[in-house]
């Protein structure tokens, strides 16, 4: 017989193991995308973080932010999630603060992968990132994720591609994902044949990693982003019994 104790007696439900912070934003998130939860085999917990929108975060880069960024942890680390994540790898600025602030694991940016990344590679080779906005991409946001130094990697935008652009960063309202996927791979084969040393490609923004494996394709590298991240914790803290026979 299998006895089961409530944890939380403010909670009347149970089973959702990652939390996920977004932003305050509005545009499409298709499957693939973190904020779809049809992406997930597994039940995912959404929290909006309260006026951290894409300008804040990634233009401004403004630091009153962490406040929300960690009450909106705490409400889901008081709601019974095994461990929070993010939904924009700019999130990495505030890595630290909310890490600081629970006890559950917290992992806001995909830029975490990074010296798991660095440390499975030849040494020879360089890492390639595909974020949302290069010019925002800034030494802090690495600082805080553990990354000392950038030497080993090349960095492309997709600021400049017309649909990701006003589908994102301007949030006009519609989104697609046809022309998304064609821009993701013009700017990922553009990569490797400029930097042939990449070993790896890292997909910084969460709504890039539908098109993960049209990259993959079009480059024959890895390609890692915010999906195999959440993947990766959630096998940690939901781990699973093995049982048959020898």
């Amino acid at each position: 017989m299998v006895i089961y104790k409530i944890k939380n007696s403010t909670r009347c439900w149970d089973g959702e193991s990652i939390g996920i912070l977004i932003l305050d934003a509005h545009y499409p998130c298709i499957p693939g995308n973190v904020g779809n939860a049809t992406t997930f085999d597994f039940p995912v917990r959404y929290k909006k973080v309260n006026g951290a929108s894409i300008d804040r975060l990634l233009n401004q880069r403004d630091p009153s932010l962490v406040k929300p960024f960690v009450e909106a942890a705490l409400e889901l680390e008081s709601e019974g999630v095994r461990a929070v994540t993010g939904a924009c790898g700019f999130m990495a600025l505030f890595q630290e603060e909310v890490a600081a602030a629970l006890r559950i694991p917290v992992f806001l940016s995909s830029l975490l992968q990074v010296p798991f990344i660095r440390r499975i590679l030849n040494p020879s080779l360089r890492i390639g990132i595909i974020t949302a906005n290069a010019s925002c991409l800034t030494e802090k946001h690495f600082r805080s994720v553990g990354v000392d130094t950038c030497e080993d990697i090349v960095i492309r935008g997709m600021e400049e591609m017309e649909e990701f652009r006003t589908a994102i960063l301007e949030e006009k309202g519609t989104l697609d994902s046809e022309k998304m996927e064609q821009e993701v791979v013009e700017v990922s084969k553009n990569l490797v044949e400029e930097h042939p040393e990449v070993g790896a490609i890292l997909l910084e923004c969460s709504d890039l990693p539908p098109y993960a494996k049209a990259v993959q394709e079009a480059t024959g590298r890895p390609v890692f982003d915010f999906i195999t991240m959440i993947r990766f914790v959630h096998t940690a803290v939901v781990q699973q019994s093995y049982e048959g026979f020898m």
